[in-house]
Formats: C-alpha cells, sequence, structure tokens
C-alpha cells in the first residue's frame, strides 16, 4: 500500500481504475445511442461515435499529466479536476469550471434516477405483456422505482469516499457489459427476423410528424447524446488520485483510458449501428423499451441497468460529497456536527461497524431526497441527457484539459502542438453549441407534452 507523501493510503490499480472508468463511461447515455444514429444517418453517425470516442481518449491521456504540479511524476498531487485547474490556471477558472462540473455531475446523476426507473418500470410492462398479450393495456408509473432507487442510494451514501467504494465499481462494470451485449444481441436478432436493412445514409426523413426544424434539433441532440455517452474526464483526476505509485499514476491513469475507452468504444458503435439497423429511424429513445421479448432476457437487461445505475450514481456523487464537505470542514474545523465520528456496532461483524458524522448522514440524505425529488418532477430522459452532454462535453473534457496541460508542459505559444489543440478545441466548441441548441429545443417541447410526476416510457 502506498501512503504516500501525504500520508494517505492509496491501494488503487490499473484494473481498479479502469472498473470506475468504465462505471463512469457506460452509463444510461449508452442506451440512447441507436436513436443518436438514428437522427444522423449512416454516414455521419459512425462517424461521430469514432470522433468523440478519439476526442475524449487524447484529452483524458492530456489530462492525466496534470494530477501532479509542476513535475509531472514527483510534483504536488491535485486530488480533483477542481485543484488541477487551481494550480494549473488559478483562482479565476476554478468558480466557473466548479459550476460547470459539478452541475453537470448531479445532473447526470438525474438522468441515471430517471433511466433507473425507465428501466424497471419496462420491467413491469414487460411482466404485464408477458401474461396478457402485447395488446394489453399495460400502464405504469416510474415513480415508486425512483423512491425505492432514492432509499438505496440514502444507504450507500454513507461510504466515506469513492476509494471505498470500488467493491461497488466492479460490480457496476460487470452489470453495464452485461446489459450492452444483452442490447445489442437483441438488436441483431431483431435484425435478423426482420430480413432487411433498415436506416438511411442522411439520417429519419420529414413527414409522419417530424418537421424540418424538428428534425435538425433532434441531429443536434444527437450530437448531446453521444457526448454524453462519454462522460469521463471530470471524474479522471479524482480516480487518479486512489491509485498506488510506483508505477507512476499519470502511467497507470493512461492504460486505464486506454482499456475502458476502448472497450467502451466497441459497444457504443456495435449497439449503435445494430440498433440503427434493426430500428431504422424508429429507433426508440431508451433502446431496451423496444423489446418485450423473450421476457427473461428483457427482465436480466434491466435489472443490469438498474445494478449499475445503483453504483454509477455513487462514482459520480462521492466527489460532490467530497467538495461541500471539505469547504464546511474548513469553515467550522471544530464543529462536533462535522467531526464527531458515531459507531454503530452489529453483533459479531466488528469490520462492519457503521461509523458516520451527522454531517454526512444529515447532509447526504438531504442532497439524495433532493435528487429523487427533481427526477420525478422532470422525467423525460432524452432531453435531459443529451443537455448535459451538450453542457458537459467542451468545457471538461476538453477546454480545460487542452489548457492545463499546455500550461503544465510549456507548450509553445503559435508552435505546430499549440495550433493543432487549439483548432481541437474549437471544433469541439461548435459541437457543443449545436448539440446544446438542440436539446434545449428538445427540452422546451418536452415540457410542453410532459406530465409532471409521470415517466416517459
Amino acid at each position: 500500500m502506498d501512503a504516500g507523501e501525504d500520508g494517505h493510503i492509496r491501494t488503487g490499480t490499473v484494473w481498479t481504475a479502469t472498473a470506475h472508468a468504465i462505471t463512469s463511461i457506460i452509463g444510461s447515455g449508452v442506451l440512447t445511442l441507436p436513436w443518436s444514429v438514428a437522427q444522423l444517418g449512416w454516414i455521419i453517425g459512425p462517424i461521430i461515435l469514432f470522433f468523440f470516442a478519439c476526442v475524449t481518449y487524447y484529452t483524458a491521456i492530456l489530462l492525466s499529466d496534470c494530477y501532479r504540479s509542476p513535475d509531472l511524476v514527483n510534483g504536488r498531487r491535485n486530488y480533483t479536476y477542481i485543484d488541477a485547474v487551481r494550480v494549473c490556471l488559478g483562482a479565476k477558472d476554478v468558480v466557473l469550471c466548479g459550476i460547470v462540473q459539478y452541475g453537470v455531475l448531479w445532473g447526470s446523476i438525474i438522468g441515471y434516477t430517471i433511466a433507473t426507473a425507465i428501466s424497471m418500470a419496462a420491467l413491469k410492462r414487460s411482466i404485464c405483456f408477458h401474461k396478457n398479450g402485447h395488446d394489453a393495456t399495460c400502464e405504469v408509473s416510474g415513480n415508486l422505482y425512483m423512491i425505492i432507487y432514492g432509499a438505496m442510494e440514502i444507504v450507500l451514501s454513507q461510504c466515506p469516499s469513492l476509494e471505498k467504494v470500488t467493491w461497488l465499481s466492479y460490480i457496476a462494470a460487470t452489470t453495464s457489459f452485461a446489459y450492452s451485449l444483452i442490447a445489442a444481441f437483441l438488436c441483431v436478432v431483431k435484425f435478423a427476423t426482420n430480413h432487411e436493412f433498415k436506416g438511411t445514409l442522411m439520417g429519419a426523413k420529414m413527414g409522419h410528424g417530424v418537421s424540418p426544424p424538428l428534425r435538425t434539433w433532434h441531429a443536434f441532440q444527437a450530437l448531446g447524446n453521444i457526448a454524453f455517452a462519454y462522460t469521463y474526464s471530470q471524474l479522471l483526476i479524482e480516480i487518479q488520485d486512489t491509485l498506488k505509485s510506483p508505477p507512476p499514476e499519470n502511467k497507470t491513469m493512461k492504460k486505464a483510458t486506454s482499456y475502458s475507452i476502448g472497450a467502451t468504444t466497441i459497444f457504443y458503435v456495435t449497439l449503435g449501428c445494430m440498433g440503427y439497423v434493426a430500428f431504422g429511424n424508429d429507433a426508440p429513445g431508451n433502446i431496451l423499451t423496444g423489446f418485450y421479448e423473450p421476457f427473461w432476457l428483457i427482465a436480466i437487461a434491466n435489472l443490469s441497468v438498474t445494478i449499475h445505475l445503483v453504483g454509477a450514481y455513487q462514482v459520480f456523487a462521492q466527489p460532490i460529497y467530497a467538495v461541500y464537505e471539505k469547504v464546511l470542514a474548513s469553515k467550522w474545523p471544530t464543529s462536533s456536527f462535522l467531526t464527531k465520528v458515531y459507531t454503530i456496532k452489529f453483533p459479531c461483524t466488528n469490520p462492519w461497524n457503521f461509523k458516520f458524522t451527522l454531517c454526512t448522514l444529515v447532509l447526504r440524505t438531504m442532497f439524495v431526497i433532493l435528487t429523487t425529488l427533481i427526477s420525478m418532477m422532470f422525467p423525460f430522459f432524452n432531453a435531459v441527457v443529451g443537455l448535459l452532454g451538450s453542457l458537459a462535453f467542451w468545457p471538461l473534457t476538453v477546454y480545460y484539459p487542452v489548457r492545463m496541460y499546455m500550461v503544465q508542459t510549456k507548450v509553445e505559444r503559435r508552435s505546430r502542438k499549440w495550433m493543432g489543440l487549439q483548432i481541437l478545441s474549437m471544433l469541439c466548441f461548435v459541437a457543443t453549441l449545436l448539440s446544446g441548441i438542440g436539446s434545449v429545443a428538445d427540452v422546451i417541447g418536452s415540457f410542453k407534452h410532459a406530465k409532471l410526476f409521470h415517466i416517459e416510457l
């Protein structure tokens, strides 16, 4: 175990980092990919999938070199993404970056809560169709499932830190592969039974309620959905801070990044393209809601989604807990509310004694309750995913990693590398701007038609 120069014990390896990364990358966004490819068509859709994968991988490699400053191997540790921004760019960028980063993390958690409820509601409706036939009226509400999911997260929120939920990430990473494989398999089977190659070169066509503006908004929103599917960079530094050394943390993190993004890209391209060839331009916003048979396989897939998102919730929530608890501790260092540790002992299970402070018990519980209530009020999945992707991708995945890397490695202004990085940043800014326009338009449209506290399937 590595106690490090700061006295903090780190036990992470390339495999634990890969598990955390896969858990944070493969989330609810993967279920929107067939719909996203359907909006872009056979030419642009796969190209965009590979483009976002390459950009995410490259900027993640740049960001991993910002964990220690100023020296890449022996410099001072930056424990969080915000710490790296503060050291490399200064205090002026910290506030804006913090608002974006933690806002997107929170928004992702809201999206996960909605996605879990959709999966469980789809499972219940699948049971209804299995018993009563596909012509039966099987209306379900996702509110109960959101409440159950929230209750589970209240319990798990008492885990002290991200490093302590590694076991949850292993389970979540395994289940993410499970439901991605099942969804891809179901799409292959549907394609085989259709006996036709669906989809068009340029995506969804006008007509049948699809106007030219709506088609444009949906194409732009698809960019945000794909960007959200590659959400990762804002958690990279936090994951890297769990790694032991030697070898140097940046070297281990680069390996974990290549493994995790490589594996997820294979899944994304397979599922996105196979879902499109199976459903064509009628691909549903959540691909699993398009299947009801075989019943047992659909059940496994939806349960896998639920289990995965239980773990992903904590991977995204722990950095939020850490930052506000750190701020509170700095302002009131002697407060018993923050520092006094209480212990609940369970008979014959000494290692499993429950230790907590009133701060973690009360504030984390309130956070989960508030998140659940917001998810219940605005349960439109696709619009939320697209908006989050558009908000997160350029600033957190491209802009700040590129700027920090250029400062960290002293890239010469107007050099070939400097120009290349600037062009990359501008291209991604345009993609983010377009996806933001499309996602905002879809959110407004969803407000007009959606019912509060009524989930869409």
